[in-house]
């Protein structure tokens, strides 16, 4: 396990829940355009690396457990409400209520899937940084809109600071625990190959949904959203060079 890039997502976790602490009004175009960003880049490593390794591996199986990943988490985001994909669902004004335990609940659940394909042996040795900067990248909006959640929930300074420091260690923490019971038993890395297809399978439905509602009107692409849509695949296509 390369501590590094663990590291590297725990920063972008707090980096991306430090935005809306530290910037009283965070513009909705920057909102909107980094998700289409971090959305197409990470959409373009699991088409890329993920996808041939999961049906190389597992041939058709894969696109079983692909289906079932996909669903799985539209069942997740009934929970978090879709604050994976930008979705902030916040109250009007004058209610301010707001369930903030099935909201954490289903987003670490999330967190903890993402984090279990980074503990996966592959054999494309560009797999796993490909996959670490894919799910970088896309912690930062997730980690923006949880926080504007929690501020307008009315949480208290100390309290959002725990929250993002045990959201941040989601992700990590089960990428370790993945990896070593893999490295220990060859029957949970065997199945950890599943995982990563389910895994697989939430990762195209957050994308492509970033892709066609998050943050628009009507559904509707704009040039900027499509160009933020673009870099980020370009960047996907270049992580090819690590092979």
């Amino acid at each position: 396990m390369n501590w590094n890039y663990l590291i590297l997502i725990l920063a972008a976790t707090v980096g991306g829940g430090l935005i809306p602490m530290t910037i009283k009004r965070v513009s909705a175009n920057f909102s909107i355009y980094l998700l289409a960003f971090t959305g197409a880049f990470l959409f373009g490593v699991v088409i890329m690396h993920l996808l041939p390794e999961v049906y190389h591996e597992l041939g058709h199986q894969a696109g079983v457990y692909i289906v079932l990943g996909f669903f799985l988490q539209v069942f997740l985001q009934q929970l978090s409400h879709g604050m994976e994909h930008g979705h902030t669902h916040l109250p009007q004004e004058h209610h301010h209520h707001i369930a903030v335990t099935p909201l954490l609940l289903g987003l670490s659940i999330h967190a903890f899937m993402e984090g279990i394909p980074l503990g996966f042996k592959y054999d494309d040795q560009s797999a796993l940084p490909s996959l670490m900067a894919g799910v970088a990248a896309h912690k930062i909006p997730e980690a923006l809109t949880l926080m504007t959640v929690m501020i307008h929930a009315h949480k208290k300074r100390s309290e959002l600071w725990s929250i993002l420091v045990c959201f941040a260690l989601v992700t990590p923490i089960a990428a370790l625990l993945a990896g070593w019971m893999g490295n220990r038993f060859e029957v949970v890395q065997h199945y950890l190959l599943y995982v990563v297809a389910l895994v697989v399978g939430a990762f195209l439905h957050i994308s492509t949904t970033i892709f066609y509602e998050s943050g628009t009107k009507h559904h509707e692409l704009s040039r900027k959203k499509v160009l933020a849509i673009a870099i980020g695949l370009l960047l996907a296509f270049l992580t090819l060079i690590f092979e």
